[in-house]
């Protein structure tokens, strides 16, 4: 009896609070909102065509009610420029609380949770001048090449038939893509194979990739049990599922912690961790590592493979641009050897389709939300203290008031003359202002040398008959809903490789 009382007066009571804030603020224009839930019922995936369309009609930036919690959303490259500059950037660079990164994330004290201050200052100096340097990334080249050697070599082997010729074969690339980001990372990482022909623990392999695929949905923007805390009086399920979650995740972290710590001659990220936990044990504490760890797995594993599912996807669709891309290779590179990293400089259209790729098919179609620490100005409108800014990159990508044939893949659009400033608030795969990802460089650099390595190693063909189906999956991760089929042969240089 107590609780059917006790409800209802929860729910005028915050009703009432935000109605009397709202009138105090000049707030952006937004759709009409139901009492309680506010708009949480017309958030139904894709969320980032369903924003698109919101922007279409009440402008740029707007304004929704996600239960409690009142969500401003940018879809504009000038709004996002105003953001993240300045003051603003300063502002805006703390993240809202979410059930996920509360018993996932350590209590909201990794780098991509933390809230802005002095820690996240210095995770993110570690991630820069410790982890993610130029000059570590650049040692860790052997590893790149290594992973994708196996990748090739999987492939060739797959498209090998029993009387040795080498014919056009059906092959589903996510598997080896998966495997070949997994693998770079955690070696990174932790000197771990968890996939291949000495694989470290094939059943964790398994349950770590799944964990991180759980992860980003549930880290997705549309779980009310983040945006109404009432239903915690009713039992929650949604955050049990998230303990167990977190729970399972820090049992992988911590027995690679431990593992590493044993091995103390290792040349990996943790070893060099351990090493400054050795000279600031108050400040590097197995948590803190621990947290490091996730943060370099959960942002360069599963992005990395979705990206290049999307160009191998697109390349298949479009064969004069694979062609194109091929050529450049042949021409810069030659037939006799495979491509390397420092390569890539000298082939622009290899990066104008990575760029491309980016551009329509962005993995996160939001950019990580922010939450201004203090009220703030954008556009004109005020956005309050503790509002959640959603950024939709895939609309601010799409826009066609900036960019011509933007639903065309057309990697050409990228040879125009223009400097990286001009797209820096127009394409943003990356995020944007001072919490931009630090693996920013890593993950370009992964996913060009392997894409270049699949276009000069194969030919490539769609399957025929079967037209590519192009839908996205929900949660924060905009994955290829259906696994791209292809027809695939190896050439001539992959007998020279595996030689």
């Amino acid at each position: 009896m107590f609780y059917f009382i006790l409800l209802p007066l929860l729910v005028l009571l915050a009703y009432k609070f935000l109605f009397s804030k709202t009138e105090r603020f000049n707030l952006p224009p937004g759709p009409p909102s139901r009492p309680f839930v506010g708009h949480l019922h017309l958030m139904k995936p894709p969320i980032h065509r369903l924003l698109q369309r919101y922007s279409d009609k009440y402008g740029p930036i707007f304004s929704l009610r996600f239960g409690s919690r009142r969500v401003v959303v940018i879809t504009s490259p000038s709004l996002a420029q105003e953001a993240f500059t300045g003051q603003n950037d300063v502002i805006l660079s703390s993240r809202p609380l979410q059930l996920t990164a509360k018993y996932v994330a350590y209590n909201h004290t990794t780098v991509g949770t933390a809230p802005y201050g002095d820690h996240w200052r210095n995770l993110r100096r570690i991630c820069a001048n410790e982890i993610l340097s130029n000059n570590r990334i650049t040692n860790f080249l052997h590893i790149r090449k290594d992973e994708i050697r196996r990748m090739l070599t999987r492939l060739s082997r797959a498209t090998t038939h029993s009387d040795g010729a080498s014919r056009f074969t059906h092959v589903e690339l996510e598997p080896l893509l998966s495997d070949l980001t997994f693998n770079n990372i955690v070696r990174m990482v932790t000197g771990k194979t968890y996939y291949g022909d000495d694989v470290y623990n094939k059943e964790e392999a398994e349950l770590f990739k799944k964990l991180v695929y759980d992860i980003a949905v549930y880290s997705g923007a549309n779980h009310t049990a983040d945006y109404l805390p009432v239903l915690k009086l009713f039992g929650n399920k949604f955050e049990k599922e998230v303990k167990a979650l977190g729970k399972s995740m820090d049992d992988i972290l911590q027995r690679l912690l431990d593992e590493c710590r044993r091995d103390k001659d290792g040349n990996t990220m943790v070893n060099h961790l351990l090493f400054l936990q050795q000279q600031e044990p108050e400040y590097y504490t197995d948590v803190i590592i621990k947290g490091l760890m996730m943060a370099m797995m959960l942002a360069g594993t599963e992005t990395s493979a979705v990206t290049l599912e999307w160009a191998m996807t697109n390349l298949v669709r479009h064969p004069e641009v694979l062609e194109k891309a091929r050529a450049e290779i042949d021409e810069k590179i030659g037939k006799d050897r495979l491509i390397d990293e420092p390569d890539v400089a000298v082939l622009p259209y290899l990066q104008n389709v990575v760029s491309e790729t980016f551009r329509l098919f962005p993995v996160a179609p939001f950019l990580i939300p922010r939450r201004p620490t203090e009220d703030m100005k954008i556009g004109g409108y005020d956005v309050p203290r503790d509002t959640t800014v959603l950024v939709n990159a895939w609309a601010i990508q799409r826009d066609p008031e900036f960019w011509d044939e933007p639903e065309r893949f057309n990697p050409d659009r990228f040879d125009n003359g223009c400097g990286s400033e001009y797209y820096a608030y127009k394409l943003m795969p990356f995020g944007n202002g001072r919490r931009i990802c630090p693996g920013a460089g890593l993950g370009r650099r992964i996913v060009t040398l392997a894409l270049g390595s699949l276009i000069q190693c194969f030919e490539w063909e769609s399957v025929k008959g079967e037209e590519i189906d192009m839908s996205e999956s929900a949660g924060l991760g905009m994955r290829k809903m259906d696994p791209l089929r292809a027809m695939c042969r190896p050439r001539p240089i992959m007998s020279k490789l595996l030689i």
